[in-house]
């Protein structure tokens, strides 16, 4: 037998001398972080290690608290295996999103799951720095609450419109101007500064797909479209149960997508969004064409899209039009869409969607009615049930991705924390120069 053949016969053992440990204790963490739970013998087959290998690397990452053996498996009639289990609380990350209404800020662990959650209405139209400052003071405050807090890993904020540098999984040294103004709020350095540890940004409409994907009424599903509507439309396309980034990350500004309504040309954005559903029922408030409407305005009350939308769901005629006008507008795009993609299900977010049945309605008849029949066969056109929930479920995920992405892992994965990773280190130089830490 020659001595490649040898080889390839095998098994790959005690890694060689010109292997380095960070190598296997990372493919290691890595099946166990995949699959939960694995008793060592699984460990064996499924990475090719030999026993003593596996049995050094899992004690090594139980010193480090990356893992852990004590869940016991079911014994097929002799010694009850014991699990190896990924250190789920060995840290938690903070996410957090920022929209045209609001602001949000939660706790992950490492597998995900959101431990804490905090949301309150909030307006971008203000001064960036103010917003700037409310974000830090609200994540100093959930921070705070904690009486047993473990290291913090990374902070992963969802924020409106592409961003660019940080989609390709990186985190940033400075703010990027994803909203103007923005970078001169400093938000990325203040961050790092207050914190010592690395931040992400992620366009939300990248966040709330992959929200969606992971704990939404389309939870595990390959191939969605998903769809956040309000005062812009925006889209996600995960496919082959991955969301597709596109070239420079400007991925589904479907607002930008032509219409048409009552002779007017315009786009989605102007013809069918929130601001024109406003101005639309302003004008029949003025009109006297909608009661409802009329008594509101005449109550010193503000013509909002939630009320217009409430209006509609009670019955108002008026209501239901502007309404099921945008719902066709948004449909007669979103079929061009599916008879292009041909996605298992639609899922639609947002304001629009998600407070009213109307929409959704008009949504689905343009949709049946402007689709192929091969393309509608089978799918569901569905509402969000994750709300604002969705965006900070994306966020973790997608920092975890970036964390535990096998380079990136590897990087440290022997120190036991990734704020050690060269790379983080560079990035938080000053900080750690002036604490003393390296």
């Amino acid at each position: 037998m020659s001595q490649n053949q040898t080889n390839q016969q095998r098994q790959r053992g005690r890694p060689k001398l010109n292997e380095t440990a960070a190598t296997s204790v990372a493919e290691l963490l890595g099946f166990v972080r995949k699959h939960q739970a694995l008793t060592r013998l699984e460990l064996e087959k499924i990475s090719g290690f030999g026993r003593a290998v596996v049995a050094d690397r899992l004690a090594l990452l139980s010193e480090l608290g990356l893992a852990h053996e004590n869940e016991t498996g079911i014994s097929g009639g002799g010694r009850v295996p014991r699990m190896v289990s990924f250190s789920k609380n060995r840290a938690v990350l903070v996410v957090a999103s920022i929209d045209q209404s609001s602001i949000s800020v939660a706790l992950s662990d490492l597998t995900g799951k959101l431990t804490a959650q905090h949301h309150e209405p909030g307006d971008l139209g203000l001064d960036p720095s103010d917003g700037a400052d409310r974000m830090i003071t609200l994540i100093r405050l959930m921070l705070s609450r904690q009486t047993k807090l473990p290291e913090l890993w990374g902070i992963s904020i969802s924020v409106p419109g592409p961003i660019g540098p940080s989609e390709n999984g990186s985190p940033l040294t400075s703010t990027p101007d994803f909203l103007p103004g923005w970078n001169e709020s400093k938000l990325v350095e203040r961050l790092i500064a207050e914190f010592s540890v690395p931040i992400w940004l992620m366009p939300s409409v990248n966040t709330m797909t992959v929200g969606e994907l992971h704990g939404g009424t389309s939870e595990n599903n390959d191939c969605m479209l998903f769809i956040k509507t309000g005062k812009r439309f925006t889209a996600g396309l995960v496919y082959e149960g991955r969301p597709y980034k596109g070239a420079t990350g400007a991925v589904g500004l479907i607002g930008q997508l032509p219409a048409t309504h009552e002779g007017i040309l315009g786009t989605l954005d102007s013809l069918a969004g929130a601001e024109f559903i406003e101005q639309a029922a302003l004008r029949e408030a003025r009109n006297g064409t909608s009661e409802q409407l009329t008594d509101l305005l005449n109550r010193g009350g503000e013509l909002t899209l939630n009320e217009i939308c409430q209006a509609a769901q009670l019955g108002d005629t008026v209501c239901v039009s502007i309404i099921t006008a945008s719902g066709k507008l948004v449909g007669t795009a979103l079929a061009t869409l599916l008879n292009m993609l041909n996605p298992k299900c639609v899922i639609l977010a947002g304001a629009l969607a998600q407070t009213n049945d109307i929409f959704l309605a008009a949504v689905r008849e343009a949709v049946y009615g402007a689709s192929h029949p091969l393309v509608t066969r089978d799918l569901q056109i569905l509402q969000s049930q994750l709300g604002n929930t969705a965006g900070l479920l994306g966020s973790a995920h997608i920092c975890l991705n970036a964390l535990f992405e096998p380079k990136m892992l590897r990087g440290w994965v022997m120190m036991g924390t990734p704020l050690m990773h060269p790379d983080i280190i560079s990035i938080m130089q000053p900080k750690i120069v002036s604490e003393g830490l390296v």
